[in-house]
């Protein structure tokens, strides 16, 4: 059985809007074993990325309760100096801009060496050039050495998602968070970046948190998937099975508005509403209840909280028990997606 690396346990990351918190990441429970990518989909403002800097302790203002446990270790009492040990070393991330990641005066080169040299100071100046250089080449960038001389703004989109992801590998972390890594890039850099993300897993039998609202990334790389949406993880489960048979209407929402093959000749289902506003976010109830107004009422919990309906398979509120497309019969219900 795989090692677990990271154990996050009620995590909450709020807020303060005038004069209140609100959470972002509300009460969120997971694991990420080695050689394993967990990635965490949902709609653009559903928490993702503020639970991505959260286990990092990137930010600065927020009210972080609940623990992140990295090898048994809870990250969240470490000292500003023990973070910044763990960064870039044990733990790192892939961020999801990769312009705004790198500084635009540094040659690419320098940008490397500045991390391996952070974390290992006796390295001399003509190891770290030469480390350097095979981490562009690790990943997958040609004429290395001419690139190492560059900078940020020289490069195009896919060359600057590939530097960022060499700082991320360069100390060899145990655990990598790679914040949605193909944004804005077209679909053949896209698979290339995703072909390199499973090498590396494979090389440095690292865990992989994989945040993306992209249900067709998601397909090709993920182990485990865990669903969030306003804040909360509303279905867990691996990933042959979320897809087979998706149980939350939110996860079954998102499936079924995703064109494929077989529906090309069928209306996409459109999810009704928006994701709430952190301020506006309903803190009690079925947070998903006001987007599936058809369904009755009773159907979801006052408290929702995760069932395990299957071995490792966790789905929030019984509302998935009632839960029918519109266009569909009540109660001729297919939860899979074919």
């Amino acid at each position: 059985m795989n090692e677990k690396l990271l154990e996050i346990k009620n995590l909450k990351t709020s807020f303060r809007i005038e004069d209140r918190y609100y959470a972002a990441v509300d009460d969120v429970s997971l694991t990420v074993n080695e050689n394993e990518v967990l990635a965490i989909v949902g709609e653009s403002g559903c928490g993702k990325s503020a639970l991505a800097f959260s286990l990092m302790g990137l930010h600065n203002r927020a009210k972080i309760e609940g623990d992140v446990l990295f090898k048994g270790d809870d990250v969240t009492k470490y000292s500003a100096g023990q973070m910044n040990r763990l960064r870039g070393h044990e733990m790192s991330m892939i961020f999801q801009d990769p312009l705004t990641a790198l500084n635009p005066l540094m040659r690419i080169g320098d940008q490397i060496g500045e991390v391996l040299l952070l974390h290992n100071k006796k390295l001399s100046n003509s190891k770290r050039k030469s480390k350097a250089v095979s981490l562009l080449e690790r990943a997958g960038i040609a004429r290395p050495e001419h690139v190492y001389e560059q900078f940020p703004h020289e490069l195009s989109g896919g060359m600057r998602q590939r530097v960022v992801i060499a700082i991320a590998i360069a100390n060899d972390p145990e655990v990598l968070i790679a914040d949605e890594p193909t944004t804005a890039l077209d679909a053949t850099i896209q698979s290339q970046i995703l072909d390199l993300l499973n090498e590396l897993k494979e090389d440095m039998n690292a865990g992989i948190i994989l945040i993306t609202h992209d249900l067709g990334v998601v397909a090709e790389m993920a182990d485990r998937v865990a669903v969030m949406y306003a804040g909360q993880i509303v279905e867990v489960a691996d990933v042959h099975d979320l897809f087979g048979n998706p149980q939350h209407p939110y996860t079954r929402s998102l499936l079924s508005s995703v064109p494929n093959a077989e529906s090309i000749d069928s209306k996409l289902h459109v999810i009704q509403g928006i994701v709430p506003s952190l301020k506006n976010l309903p803190r009690e109830g079925c947070r998903f209840r006001s987007r599936i107004p058809w369904i009755d009422g009773a159907a979801h919990e006052e408290n929702p909280r995760l069932h395990e309906i299957r071995p490792n398979h966790f789905v929030r509120c019984t509302c998935y028990k009632d839960f029918y497309f519109p266009d569909e019969e009540k109660g001729d219900q297919n939860h899979g997606i074919s």
